[in-house]
């Protein structure tokens, strides 16, 4: 018997068990309420051992409803309909009092009119658990999704859906390409594993730009352009506003001006449905998308896939235990962590867990419905983001048990959606990407006692406060929870406005990466007026020992590269004398030189210190894997494809920066159908994505047996 049948004999006695657990309670509830139902003798048991016969009665009724009853019911079809409905429940009392009479001792006893309504009673609580945990067995939703297709056949005729093939692209979020690797190589991630095995997919690192984070990767995935984005949170002097990629309003107003850039509307412009991503790439169905959560009103529909998956009740009970196992998995796990003081360790208390939960379970299951529901009903192309790693890792470091424990789960998801494409009206390409890995290490303030901005603010010769303020950890799930729940996502949008005197430094972190400007200079600051105001500043920080480089603007030679012990090197220069940037790699500095051309890049852009022995970075934020600046893992995502595709890039060479992926991924989308991403005039491109009507083609969605 092979490993997959072992598991599909589990799966079906764990839920057997499970059924009758529910069962047993079911019968003592009861026979607690019901006067005329009796589980013990006349003289009274012990508790125990009326819940012994309360399980041998619900083991019985359930032995017989399976056995006795598809018999009862092959014997009845020619009995007329009313007459049927009313025999069948007292078909269904006559069952449980003879399971009853099953009982040793008779200590199961009811009169004909109670046991109906037990019987009644126990047959729907058993139906819906069993119900339940159906909809979480892979092989039952296989046989739903033969029902649909069939049913869509039957209604649409034979060869109803377009003969050439769609594409499909998944994002695991944060999972670098040697992550991928060494899963496939555990076994942890079996689909990925068969594909790159069987050599019908073609495993590809690529190279993020210096902001390793979402908002970057994403933007130039999907509209072909991620200029002027720094890093994952920034300030711009002239709105005097922080803009944050996580935020609906920034989102919005990024996927504007990489729109405005390119002069299209993005990867998803015909036929294309964007699912749980901060851009909707031109989709014409969005759900989930951060972009258009911004938007007020009846035209907002980011949040439609919620309302459609959750008004199935299968998949909400299903959800939701899943969600409270997740929950209780991250508190055993926190609190494992804790007594045994492991190292490097985050706070996860407080909402965290629900937060975890809701990335793991909630998102990952509605975006999967979507992606499901798209591909039954034939769109052209499909991008959808998964958060579900990416999150966990940030907490539990990207290399840990409970990080390889989503990774396995999500190779589930990926073996749900290549099962839907046998099913789908037209063939399907799966392509799997990420938008950037993680470093693990330490933070910043675990190591030094002090944050970036403590730092700064001591450089600048300001007080610093006994205990800092609490950084943003776990952004990308925390605002998909308040876009869900209607929560207001505006609160934290800030305007600075300069006093008559000198304001302070604002200082922002972006994993690793730290931004440093100030707000009261309406231009970028050269390195001559920031030792003039702050003499102590550069030094301090180029010199600590957890600070990699600095990059400033100097009056004399143009963008500097700073590092310990004086070092200063113009950005022209390092090809030829790379010094603080040596550790990073041979390709740092062309990021470092793209980062300084934008309009907004900060006034001291500070990147923290990197042991590529260990491939370990220290994260301004409170996470022991970060991602965003410079340094190991976290700039090396994966590019997985058909090999039906041409190769992302010629032999010898890299794939270096998302825009590049994002030209690669048009070229594939031709490939398969032909040149169908046409230029789209910006008020075009602006316009409503329509409202999602995919989710009705998929309704449930098994994911998570150990849930």
């Amino acid at each position: 018997m092979g490993e997959g049948r072992w598991r599909r004999v589990a799966g079906a006695g764990w839920r057997s068990i499970a059924v009758w657990a529910v069962s047993t309670v079911t019968m003592l509830v009861l026979a607690g309420i019901l006067p005329d139902f009796q589980l013990q003798s006349a003289s009274g048991d012990s508790a125990t051992r009326i819940a012994v016969t309360a399980a041998l009665g619900a083991g019985a009724f359930g032995i017989l409803s399976a056995l006795v009853w598809p018999l009862l019911v092959r014997a009845l079809l020619l009995v007329p309909a009313l007459v049927l409905g009313l025999a069948v429940f007292a078909l269904n009392g006559g069952l449980l009092l003879l399971a009853l009479d099953l009982v040793p001792d008779g200590r199961g006893e009811a009169n004909p009119e109670t046991a109906v309504v037990v019987a009644a009673v126990m047959s729907a609580v058993a139906s819906a658990t069993g119900g339940a945990l159906a909809v979480r067995d892979d092989d039952a939703y296989r046989r739903r999704l033969y029902r649909l297709a069939d049913r869509r056949r039957r209604r649409h005729g034979p060869g109803a859906g377009p003969s050439t093939p769609g594409t499909v692209f998944l994002q695991l979020d944060g999972v670098g390409h040697d992550v991928l690797r060494d899963a496939v190589n555990q076994d942890l991630m079996p689909t990925v594993g068969a594909w790159i095995g069987a050599g019908t997919h073609r495993l590809t690192p690529w190279r993020t730009d210096w902001s390793s984070q979402t908002g970057a990767s994403q933007l130039g995935i999907l509209h072909g352009s991620n200029h002027d984005v720094p890093a994952f949170r920034w300030y711009e002097k002239d709105t005097r506003e922080i803009q944050v990629s996580n935020r609906p309003s920034s989102a919005a107003e990024l996927q504007r001006r990489a729109i405005e850039r390119t002069g299209d509307g993005g990867l998803l412009t015909l036929d294309g449905a964007s699912r749980g991503n901060l851009f909707s790439g031109g989709a014409g169905q969005v759900a989930l998308v951060l972009s258009v959560a911004a938007r007020r009103g009846k035209e907002n529909r980011s949040r439609a896939g919620y309302f459609a998956y959750f008004r199935d009740p299968a998949n909400a009970v299903r959800t939701a235990l899943s969600f409270v196992a997740e929950t209780g998995r991250e508190i055993g796990q926190s609190t494992r962590a804790r007594l045994t003081r492991q190292r490097p360790r985050v706070g996860r208390g407080g909402l965290y867990p629900f937060i975890r939960a809701f990335a793991t379970v909630v998102e990952r299951d509605v975006v999967v419905a979507a992606v499901i529901g798209d591909m039954l009903a034939g769109r052209s192309s499909v991008y959808a983001d998964l958060v579900a790693y990416d999150e966990v890792a940030h907490h539990s470091g990207p290399g840990s048990r409970d990080a390889e424990k989503v990774l396995a789960r999500l190779d589930r998801s990926l073996a749900l959606i290549a099962k839907v494409a046998e099913h789908a009206p037209r063939p399907y390409r799966i392509v799997v990407l990420s938008d950037h890995g993680q470093s693990p290490g330490e933070t910043f303030r675990a190591r030094y006692g002090l944050g970036l901005q403590d730092l700064v603010r001591a450089g600048c010769g300001l007080p610093v406060p006994r205990r800092a303020g609490r950084t943003h950890s776990g952004a990308e799930a925390r605002a998909a929870v308040r876009a869900a729940l209607r929560r207001p996502v505006e609160e934290g949008r800030e305007k600075h406005r300069p006093s008559s005197r000198r304001s302070e430094p604002i200082v922002l972190a972006s994993g690793n990466l730290g931004l440093v400007s100030f707000p009261d200079v309406p231009h970028r600051m050269s390195k001559e007026e920031i030792d003039a105001r702050h003499p102590a500043l550069l030094t301090t920080l180029a010199n600590h020992p957890g600070i990699g480089f600095l990059l400033v603007r100097s009056e004399e030679h143009g963008a500097v590269v700073l590092g310990a012990r004086g070092a200063e090197i113009p950005l022209a220069a390092l090809d030829d004398e790379p010094g603080p940037l040596a550790d990073f790699g041979p390709h740092a500095a062309d990021a470092v030189r793209r980062t300084d051309s934008f309009p907004h890049t900060a006034d001291i852009m500070v990147n923290s210190w990197y042991d590529p022995a260990e491939g370990e970075v220290l994260a301004f934020e409170e996470q022991i894997g970060s991602h965003g600046g410079l340094g190991g893992a976290q700039g090396h995502p994966f590019l997985l494809a058909p090999e039906v595709f041409s190769p992302p890039v010629a032999e010898g060479t890299e794939l270096v920066g998302a825009e590049q992926v994002h030209r690669v991924l048009r070229r594939w989308l031709r490939e398969g159908y032909g040149p169908q991403v046409p230029l789209v005039p910006l008020d075009e491109s602006r316009r409503e994505p329509s409202a999602d009507a995919s989710f009705t083609a998929a309704t449930v969605i098994p994911q998570d047996e150990s849930a």
